[in-house]
């Protein structure tokens, strides 16, 4: 079953006021934890991330569910691919 209609990730992951290519390595990193169909949020204030994880998420095989704007902070949420 799939937790892409949960509201609460399964992992948060605080790469605030870090710099390419570092949000993109710590999302790799924080995705091997989880399991298949579980998901991340990452929460970034590099704007390159809106570019950088959707790129990531489709050469690796996770599906990017949401990325949006809360102030300065970008806010993605992804679900772990095979």
């Amino acid at each position: 079953m799939s937790n892409s209609n949960k509201t609460t990730p399964d992992k948060i992951l605080d790469v605030k006021k870090l710099l390419c290519p570092i949000p993109i390595y710590r999302t790799d990193a924080a995705l091997l934890d989880l399991k298949k169909g579980q998901t991340l949020e990452i929460q970034a204030t590099d704007p390159a991330i809106v570019n950088d994880l959707p790129a990531y998420c489709g050469i690796n095989g996770h599906k990017i569910l949401n990325i949006h704007h809360e102030g300065r902070v970008i806010i993605g949420l992804v679900e772990k691919g095979e």
